[in-house]
């Protein structure tokens, strides 16, 4: 009977070493996973989960690229209206960026804002062949893609989906809407002189609608 109680007292006595041993061995598992275990603020620079495209920074960050180079290659507008009069699709290959809707040209205009109707401004040039019609985008909506594709080094095969890359170019858009037009009121150009530095998609060579990257009203 006594051996029999023995052997149940050591059989318990080895089963709490057991746990006890294994209670330990946890405990310092846990430690040195909160040893190496770095707190990551949601957001923060630390932050490395997959995030998605981010509209706002791109267009931040593409809008002024998009800018200079338009602002290099802006052609005069009474030079460029000769041109796309006298062979649209020579002036579209010497100026222009290829889409596929056809190409997007760099203009410098230099005149008078005209008439107002929703989100456009009539835009009168002296000097300009008859029948040619200027209109700038000048918000609050602005439309189009012609900002992302002007410099042709804004791809479809840079983006995830189709959804990214429209995206893209709102975002774009939406940059320079704060840069360009931001501290304008566009229900207050009729009659202002400018200088307005944009893009337009050639498709009818007397009917151009820019899409600016600078305006200087005078």
């Amino acid at each position: 009977m006594n051996t029999q109680i023995q052997y149940a007292t050591a059989k318990q006595a080895g089963s709490k070493f057991k746990i006890a041993a294994g209670v330990a061995a946890v405990a310092i598992v846990l430690g040195a996973i909160a040893a190496d275990t770095k707190v990551v603020k949601i957001g923060s620079e630390h932050d490395v989960r997959e995030q998605g495209f981010q509209p706002e920074t791109y267009g931040a960050a593409e809008f002024p690229k998009v800018q200079a180079d338009v602002e290099k290659r802006a052609v005069d507008a009474v030079t460029l209206a000769n041109a796309v009069l006298a062979d649209k699709k020579a002036a579209g290959t010497k100026y222009g960026v290829a889409t596929t809707t056809g190409p997007v040209l760099p203009v410098s205009l230099t005149g008078t804002f005209g008439e107002r109707k929703a989100n456009l401004n009539e835009f009168k040039v002296d000097g300009l062949p008859d029948g040619v019609t200027i209109r700038v985008q000048t918000g609050p909506a602005i439309n189009g893609t012609d900002l992302r594709d002007a410099t042709g080094k804004i791809e479809f095969g840079q983006f995830t989906n189709q959804i990214e890359y429209q995206d893209a170019g709102s975002a774009i858009n939406n940059e320079m809407k704060k840069a360009t037009l931001g501290s304008l009121d566009p229900e207050k150009l009729t009659g202002k002189t400018a200088t307005v530095i944009g893009v337009f998609k050639l498709i009818n060579p007397k009917n151009w609608l820019v899409t600016p990257v600078k305006v200087d009203v005078k």
